[in-house]
């Protein structure tokens, strides 16, 4: 019931960034997320004591049975990469480019999403990991996404910043495999489970039975 984190964020459509008050607070938000059917979870090191809610929360599972991918983001310094490696992250998201970070999850054989705004960022941290965080999104819009898309059609975008969760659709449709939000999720379960009900597509064959 594995899978790559990059099918996981794509099945998702998704991806919670979350920056909560303390480490408590992250734990309880991620573990509602998780019940609402959310698999791959983003805690960032700007939360205090970030590293003890990844270890909390990494064993857990989503409300199919899967075990959850919680991933770490704001992670620029080797610093950073080690101790989120070390408390079970998943994958580790930078919102620029991040040697640093990079040389570490290159020696542990980690996923590492580098981010970048420019076309020359973005295709950099594409060519090294398939992958990049377009940060900040809003600053593009969608159309940037497409025409990004143009050029590096196998690349996995995650636009993220400024991008309300109304406006996830668009943001898919015009290339995106998740899209990181911050904040606006509802707060009561159902309305939350809906969001991900909504967003889900197919993942990998070999992530659980059903294939989702």
């Amino acid at each position: 019931m594995s899978c790559h984190p990059y099918d996981a964020m794509t099945a998702q459509g998704l991806l919670p960034v979350l920056r909560n008050a303390d480490a408590d607070e992250a734990v309880h938000r991620t573990t509602a997320l998780l019940a609402a059917g959310c698999r791959t979870v983003e805690l960032t090191t700007s939360i205090p004591g970030w590293a003890a809610a990844v270890a909390r929360t990494a064993p857990l599972a989503d409300a199919h049975g899967r075990p959850a991918l919680i991933g770490v983001g704001t992670v620029t310094t080797a610093v950073h990469a080690e101790t989120a490696l070390d408390a079970g992250a998943a994958f580790l998201i930078s919102p620029y480019p991040a040697p640093e970070a990079r040389a570490v999850a290159l020696r542990r054989g980690a996923v590492l999403v580098e981010g970048g705004l420019t076309p020359g960022e973005i295709a950099s941290a594409v060519a090294r990991a398939g992958a990049a965080k377009v940060f900040p999104a809003h600053v593009g819009g969608p159309q940037f996404i497409r025409s990004l898309k143009a050029v590096l059609p196998g690349a996995l975008f995650i636009p993220t910043g400024g991008i309300r969760p109304a406006e996830i659709p668009q943001w898919l449709a015009a290339g995106a495999a998740a899209v990181g939000i911050g904040g606006g999720l509802p707060d009561d379960p159902g309305e939350l489970a809906a969001v991900f009900a909504a967003l889900a597509r197919p993942c990998c064959t070999g992530c659980s039975p059903s294939g989702r």
